[in-house]
């Protein structure tokens, strides 16, 4: 697990422990490092399941940037520190959306030549200065 809770985006170290309460519980959680997190992610099991969970992210992206589109956040969501959310914010503007039978979530855009199509959020080009999404290399 990584956490950022600076402003500046840095990280908190590999092995601080995070305390949360739940209830009647109290939950630890130890910051993992590099190593643990590539130990997780080049698992067999998760490996064969990568596709899967990219795509629900991408729709639980785009389900949040809807949200992030409505009239009482808007003008707290374009003044975010994240430059890649406001790119996604401006590319996306008002444009309509749906969530198609197999659960993916498109956002009707025009293509540079005005001829409209249906894009996921992954697939939505945005201007060279927006940072790369994660993984950043």
């Amino acid at each position: 697990m990584s956490l950022s809770t600076h402003d500046d985006g840095s990280m908190v170290q590999p092995g601080a422990q995070v305390m949360l309460q739940r209830g009647d519980l109290v939950l630890t959680y130890t910051i993992a490092g590099p190593d643990a997190v590539a130990s997780i992610v080049e698992h067999p099991e998760a490996a064969a399941h990568a596709d899967g969970h990219h795509r629900t992210g991408v729709n639980v992206a785009s389900f949040t940037l809807v949200a992030l589109r409505g009239e009482s956040v808007r003008g707290r969501a374009v003044q975010a520190p994240h430059p890649r959310l406001r790119a996604l914010l401006r590319a996306v503007g008002d444009a309509p959306y749906e969530a198609g039978e197999a659960g993916d979530v498109r956002f009707r855009l025009a293509d540079p030549t005005g001829r409209e199509q249906w894009l996921r959020l992954d697939e939505i080009p945005l201007p060279s200065t927006a940072p790369a999404a994660w993984p950043r290399s």
